[in-house]
Formats: C-alpha cells, sequence, structure tokens
C-alpha cells in the first residue's frame, strides 16, 4: 500500500513539473525563419496563471503574457527587416531558447504528389540541383502526413537548413521558387513550410465543417471513393497537417493540387472555399498562386481534366489575390507527374516577384481569355497578357465555335493586333468559343514571354 502511495505522489510531482514546463508546438523551433517586418503570434502552452517572458536578441526587447486556466499562452512580437541569425527567449518556471532564427519570407506549400515530388523521386536536372542545394538562408519545415477526425494542436517536425541531403526530400517546386526569390531578394532568407498528400482531393484540405455546411461541396464530397492511398474524407488532412499552424505569419501559399478533383464540375467552388477559409483562420488575406494541373489522358471521359484546368482559370475571377501558372508546354501528357518542377517553381516566383515584391516588371502571366465579340460569322477574342501573341507552329487547330445548337466545330483561327479571329464554314451565327478543349492536348498560343495560354470555354 506504502508502495502504491508513493508512486502516486511521484506521478503527481512529474506531472505537475511536465505541466510547469513553457513548451511550444515543434512549428517554433532552431533554425526556423519568421516573417519580416510584420507582428508575428508565438504561442505555446505553461501552468495556468503562470507569466511568460518572452526576449527577442534582434531588438532586445521583453514581451510578457500570462497563460490561461487552460494553460495556453500567446504573445505577438514584431519582426524586423531580413536578418539573423538570432534568438528566442521564453521563460516561465523554465526556460526554452531558440536559436539560428532567421527573418525573411515564409511560404506554405500544399497540395498533392505533384508539390510534394521531389529530386529523390527523378526529376529533370535534379541530381546537379541538389550537389548545389548548400544554402543556409533557405530554410524547410516538412509536415509528415496524418489525420485526424479533430483539430490537433501540434504536429511532429522541425527546421532545417537547405542541404544536398535536406533538399533532395523537400518539395522541388518550393525550393526552385525560393531559389528564384534569392536571385531578386538577394539577402532576405525564404522559410518554406510543405505539406502535401499524394492522391489526395482538395475537400480534405479544409474543415469538414466548410464541406458540410455547402450543399455543393458536400454533394461533390460524397463522390469521393475510398482509396488505398490516401483519405478522402473531409478535413482529415486539415485538422492534422494544416490547423496545427494556423497562426504562424505567411507570406502567402503555393497550391499544386487537382488531379484527384479530376471529374469534379466544381472544382472552382472547392478551391475558392479552401482559399476563403484559411485566409479567415489565418485572418489574413495573403496570396494564393496555383499551378494549373497538367493536361493528362483521363479515364473514358474525353473532357474531366480539361474542365478542372477550365475551373482553376475561373477562379482568378472569383478570388481575389489569386494567381495561376499554366504548364501545359512542359508537361507531359503520359506522365501525371511532369518531371519539369524547376520551371513550375521559377513561374510561381515570377508571379510572387512581380506582384508582391515588385521587383520583376517582365510578363510573367501566359495570355488569359478577357472577352469574344460576334460579327456576323466572325469571333474576335481577346486575351489579358496578350502582348506578341503568336502560335507555336504558325496556325493553331486548337480553337473551335458552336452556334445555338451549341455543337462545336473547328475553327481557322489568325492573329491581329494580338486578338485571335475565328470563322467556321460549318458555324454562320456562332455563340461560344472554346480553345484547347481537350484532355491531352497542350496549348498552341503563346505571348511574347514564351508562356502558353489556358483552355477556356466561353459561358
Amino acid at each position: 500500500m506504502k508502495n502504491n502511495i508513493f508512486k502516486f505522489v511521484f506521478f503527481l510531482l512529474i506531472s505537475s513539473t511536465m505541466m510547469a514546463n513553457v513548451s511550444l508546438p515543434n512549428i517554433f523551433g532552431d533554425n526556423m525563419v519568421l516573417q519580416r517586418n510584420s507582428e508575428v503570434k508565438i504561442w505555446g502552452w505553461a501552468n495556468p496563471k503562470e507569466e511568460i517572458k518572452l526576449v527577442s536578441s534582434w531588438n532586445n526587447q521583453e514581451y510578457k503574457t500570462v497563460a490561461s486556466n487552460q494553460a495556453k499562452w500567446e504573445l505577438t512580437i514584431k519582426t524586423p527587416e531580413a536578418g539573423g541569425p538570432f534568438t528566442i527567449s521564453i521563460k516561465g518556471y523554465n526556460e526554452v531558447v531558440l536559436k539560428n532564427i532567421l527573418i525573411g519570407e515564409v511560404w506554405l506549400c500544399s497540395g498533392q504528389s505533384n508539390m510534394e515530388m521531389s529530386v529523390s523521386w527523378g526529376i529533370d536536372e535534379g541530381e546537379e540541383e541538389a550537389k548545389n542545394a548548400t544554402n543556409p538562408n533557405i530554410r524547410f519545415f516538412t509536415v509528415p502526413k496524418l489525420t485526424a477526425e479533430n483539430p490537433q494542436n501540434n504536429l511532429l517536425g522541425n527546421w532545417t537548413e537547405s542541404t544536398p541531403e535536406t533538399m533532395k526530400y523537400f518539395s522541388a517546386v518550393g525550393y526552385f521558387f525560393a531559389k528564384r526569390l534569392r536571385e531578386d531578394l538577394k539577402n532576405v532568407p525564404i522559410g518554406l513550410i510543405s505539406s502535401n498528400w499524394g492522391g489526395t482531393p482538395a475537400e480534405i484540405w479544409m474543415s469538414s465543417e466548410v464541406v458540410n455546411n455547402d450543399p455543393v461541396l458536400l454533394e461533390n464530397a460524397k463522390k469521393l471513393n475510398e482509396q488505398e492511398y490516401g483519405p478522402r474524407q473531409p478535413g482529415r488532412a486539415y485538422n492534422a497537417m494544416i490547423y496545427p499552424i494556423i497562426g504562424f505569419k505567411i507570406a502567402g501559399t503555393l497550391w499544386y493540387q487537382g488531379e484527384s478533383n479530376v471529374g469534379s464540375l466544381v472544382y472552382d467552388k472547392t478551391l475558392g472555399a479552401l482559399i476563403t477559409s484559411w485566409r479567415k483562420e489565418w485572418k489574413d488575406e495573403f496570396p494564393f498562386y496555383y499551378v494549373q494541373i497538367a493536361p493528362f489522358k483521363t479515364g473514358s471521359n474525353n473532357f474531366s481534366n480539361v474542365t478542372v484546368r477550365d475551373s482553376q482559370r475561373k477562379l482568378l475571377k472569383e478570388v481575389p489575390k489569386t494567381g495561376m501558372v499554366v504548364i501545359s508546354d512542359i508537361s507531359d501528357t503520359i506522365d501525371i507527374h511532369p518531371k519539369n518542377k524547376k520551371s513550375v517553381g521559377i513561374r510561381l516566383a515570377n508571379l510572387a516577384l512581380a506582384e508582391i515584391y515588385k521587383t520583376n516588371s517582365n510578363l510573367v502571366n501566359g495570355p488569359l481569355f478577357k472577352t469574344f465579340k460576334i460579327d456576323k460569322n466572325k469571333a474576335t477574342v481577346s486575351f489579358d497578357y496578350a502582348d506578341g501573341l503568336y502560335f507555336k507552329d504558325k496556325k493553331s487547330n486548337q480553337f473551335e465555335v458552336a452556334g445555338t445548337d451549341g455543337v462545336f466545330y473547328p475553327a481557322e483561327a489568325s492573329i491581329k493586333n494580338n486578338e485571335v479571329i475565328l470563322t467556321s464554314k460549318k458555324v454562320i451565327s456562332p455563340t461560344k468559343v472554346r480553345f484547347a478543349w481537350g484532355n491531352t492536348t497542350q496549348s498552341d498560343l503563346f505571348n511574347k514571354a514564351n508562356l502558353p495560354a489556358s483552355c477556356f470555354m466561353t459561358e
């Protein structure tokens, strides 16, 4: 009996000591990057009513708070212009010191296998790039693949510096994005958080409440069949792989996903709901840049892939502060994992450099359908980002027109004043136009930046 009492008292002592220890989620750790010129939230746990003192080494400023009755604490600290390495000391009954911290630009990289894909999978120029990947100013945090039925407070993982070893297993798109940013932003460190899972639909990356409260999304989610290679239930990856880092200040999000939503007719609404919900959770209208999925032979439905790509195009006008890169010219229609990840990362970075950082004045978007007008039997299509419009093979057979019966026929296409003029002997009065409308059709229309136009169908 005495022995049992001793064990119980010892357990209480150990438990109280553990509770008293100031601790932080793993997203805060040695080697991390914090967003520059910002008010950054840092949070963790401690004993209820325990006083917490935080000191940042870049200005030696002390911040104070008291842990809540739920044993949680939170502080907002100011970060300077880019630099480091710095330390942060957090003191309660114990002290935690975070070392080798850099201040710079932090981006979240999320989606499915094409975002997850690393040099270790085999990509173009991969081994050569890995050899030269030593860069202490690029930092990685990889979120492990986990699911949860309810939102989690923490996740496993740690921040590492870019080396040939760490880069080889990190998102290649993310790495090439960071490398290109560094070229223009010079001395600004880049931090990347990679949270991806191959074969996953968008629905699992947002909270189940968002899906369940929208009849259109819910109906679509019911069509997601279970797969042996990953979760398909709404909210499962969000709860374990996104929720624990919500509030960690980021510059923006990179997204490469959609292959597992092929067949959906409402992908623009689905991804739009995800973006809106993430921004609401973060309390931040951060930029959201995504990759239009590549043309690929998909099942028996001739238009299931192109429909998702067109949804991605339409989303640009539906949700603000979004950007899209088109990759039909650097993809492989028989490989769902295109090997050229370097160009994808560079194109995403060029978007950010032009729109956020204002260091790039070049044309960074491919032509995007804007409007069309009808004059008798002729349709004239105009585009945004149309400077220097040209057909790859001097002429195009990818435009089609339809009359009131909705039946599409091939159109003869010519370019005049950066607009495309269309006629078809089979359509006397066109009412609709579509371009590159096929699962495997790689766009043959480009602008002077040699960037391809997105597929489209007029409403």
